[in-house]
C-alpha cells in the first residue's frame, strides 16, 4: 500500500514542516521512550540499585533498532502499547530485559516523552514567530510615513499610515512571543512518580529514603533539559499544562488570521499585494484573477486551530482522581494536530509578510479621493479665520458633501473642493483648499508612534538576533 492509498492529514502531507513532523514522528516518540528507560536504569545504577553498567550500556546501543512488527505482534496480544514496547526492547537488549521499567509506570514514558516534544515543538514555532516578528518590524520601519486611507467598520476613515497599521499586527505577536516564553519557561518534568504520584514503589526501592527520590527526578529532569519537575503529581503530569500550551497556539493563530484576513480586505483594494509568483496560477477558470491564496490558508488553518484549542481544555477538565485514560486517544491526536497548524500557519505568514507588495501609486490615488473629506475641519477654520461664521460653515460644508458623495456613488469622481469653490458663501478659493490637501498633514504621530513602538521593542529584537546563527527552520 502506498502512500496514496490511505488518509493522511493535509497538516502533514501539504503544510507542515519535515522537522515538527519529525517530532511527533514515531521514530521520534518511540526512541524517547528507550532514552527514557536509559536514563532511569542509569540514575538508579546510581543510587545502588542492582543494575550494571553493562545492561545500562547493551540498552544503549539499541535505541533505535525499534522492530515495529514485534512491537505490533506484541501489542495485538497484551493489548498494551508500553508494555509491548518494553518487550521489543527486551528482545534485543536480552540482558537488560529484566531490568527496563523499574519502579515505573506507563505515563513515566508516555508523558515525559510528550513534554520533552511539546517543549521542542514550542522552540520551533518560537524560532518562526521570532521570523515573522523581525520581517513585520522591518515593514514596519520602511513604510512608517506613508499614508494610507484608515478604515472603521471597514468605511473610510481618518487617515493612518501603512507602518502603523502593521505595528497593530506586531503587537500583537509580541505578545504572543511573551506568552509562549512564559509557558516554555514553567514547562516542567514529571519524572518518575508511580501509578498515583505517590513515589511508593520508589519508596519501597529506595528504603524510604527520599531524599534520593527527589535526586533520582532531578537527576532525570536535568538530563532531559528541564529545570525541575512538578512539585505535584498524579501518575500524569497536569493536563493544564496542554491547556496553556493550546491557549498560546491558539493566540498565534488568531493573530495571523486578523494580519491575514487585513491584508486580503487590502488586496481586494489592490492596496497591497501578498507574494505571486511568475507561474502561479490564481484560477482555472479566470485566468486574470491574483487570489490572496496564502493568506487565506493562514486564515482556514488558524480557524481549525482555534477550535482544536477547546481540546485540551476539555480533556483538563474531566480528568478523574488521580488519572483516567479517556485523555489518551484525544490528545495523540488533538496535541500533534495543534502544534502542526501553528507551524504551518507561521510559515506562511513569514512568506507573506517577507513578500508583500505595497502598491503606493493605488494607496495614493484612494487618498487623494477621500482626503477632502478629511480636511473638512480644517477648511472651516481656515474659514473662520477669513470671517466666516463657524455654524454656517459647517452647514455649507454638510451640504456639499452629501452632494458629493451621492455623486461617487453615481460612479463620478470626488468633487468637494470644486463644489465649496463654487459656492458664493464660502470663503476659501480653490488654492487655499489645494493648499490643505497634503496626506502627510493628517496622519497624526503615525511616523512616531512606529519608531516608539520599534525602539520599546528593541530588547526583543536583539534576542531574536543573537538566535539567529543556531536558527534551522
Amino acid at each position: 500500500m502506498s502512500e496514496h492509498d490511505i488518509y493522511r492529514t493535509p497538516l502533514v502531507s501539504r503544510y507542515s514542516s519535515d522537522k515538527m513532523k519529525y517530532l511527533f514522528s514515531d521514530d521520534n516518540r518511540y526512541q524517547l521512550w528507550r532514552k527514557l528507560w536509559i536514563a532511569l536504569a542509569d540514575v538508579e545504577m546510581k543510587m545502588g540499585l542492582p543494575i550494571t553498567q553493562q545492561q545500562v550500556e547493551q540498552l544503549k546501543r539499541h535505541i533505535t533498532d525499534i522492530d515495529y512488527d514485534v512491537v505490533a505482534k506484541r501489542e495485538k496480544e497484551v493489548r498494551h502499547d508500553v508494555m509491548a514496547h518494553i518487550y521489543a526492547y527486551g528482545k534485543v537488549a536480552p540482558d537488560a530485559a529484566g531490568i527496563i521499567h523499574l519502579g515505573a509506570t506507563s505515563c513515566y514514558v508516555t508523558d515525559n516523552a510528550d513534554l520533552i516534544i511539546y517543549r521542542d515543538a514550542l522552540s520551533i514555532i518560537r524560532t518562526r514567530l521570532q521570523s515573522v516578528i523581525k520581517d513585520l518590524s522591518k515593514f514596519a520601519d520602511r513604510y512608517k510615513d506613508l499614508p494610507a486611507l484608515g478604515y472603521t467598520h471597514y468605511q473610510p476613515a481618518q487617515l493612518t499610515t501603512i507602518g502603523k497599521r502593521a505595528c497593530l499586527w506586531l503587537q500583537d505577536l509580541c505578545t504572543d512571543l511573551k506568552q509562549l516564553d512564559n509557558v516554555l519557561n514553567e514547562m516542567s518534568f514529571l519524572g518518575c512518580r508511580g501509578t498515583t504520584g505517590t513515589e511508593a514503589s520508589f519508596m519501597d526501592l529506595f528504603e524510604n529514603d527520599e531524599d534520593k527520590i527527589d535526586k533520582m527526578n532531578s537527576m532525570l529532569a536535568q538530563q532531559f533539559g528541564f529545570r525541575k519537575c512538578y512539585s505535584i503529581a498524579s501518575q500524569t503530569y497536569p493536563r493544564k499544562t496542554d491547556v496553556l500550551i493550546g491557549n498560546t497556539l491558539s493566540l498565534i493563530a488568531q493573530s495571523c488570521y486578523r494580519m491575514a484576513q487585513d491584508i486580503r480586505l487590502l488586496q481586494h483594494d489592490r492596496e497591497i499585494d501578498e507574494p505571486f509568483e511568475d507561474t502561479q496560477i490564481g484560477s482555472s477558470a479566470m485566468a486574470y484573477k491574483r487570489n490572496p491564496m496564502r493568506c487565506e490558508r493562514i486564515c482556514s488553518i488558524s480557524r481549525y486551530l482555534i477550535a482544536e484549542a477547546a481540546n485540551p481544555a476539555l480533556t483538563a477538565s474531566r480528568q478523574w482522581l488521580e488519572r483516567t485514560l479517556d485523555d489518551s486517544a484525544n490528545r495523540r491526536m488533538s496535541m500533534p494536530e495543534l502544534f502542526l497548524s501553528a507551524d504551518s500557519i507561521l510559515i506562511l505568514a513569514d512568506n507573506v509578510v517577507s513578500g508583500l507588495k505595497v502598491n503606493e501609486k493605488i494607496i495614493a490615488a484612494r487618498v487623494r479621493e477621500y482626503l477632502p473629506f478629511m480636511t473638512t475641519e480644517n477648511l472651516m477654520m481656515e474659514a473662520v479665520k477669513k470671517g466666516a461664521d463657524r455654524q454656517q460653515v459647517h452647514e455649507i460644508i454638510r451640504q456639499c458633501s452629501m452632494q458629493a458623495v451621492k455623486q461617487m456613488k453615481e460612479g463620478r469622481p470626488c468633487d468637494l473642493l470644486e463644489r465649496l469653490a463654487r459656492h458664493p458663501e464660502f470663503t476659501l478659493d480653490s488654492a487655499e483648499m489645494e493648499a490643505l490637501m497634503q496626506p502627510e498633514r493628517y496622519t497624526g504621530r503615525c511616523g512616531s508612534q512606529v519608531t516608539a513602538y520599534l525602539k520599546e521593542i528593541e530588547s526583543l529584537m536583539e534576542d531574536i538576533a543573537s538566535s539567529e546563527e543556531n536558527i534551522e527552520l
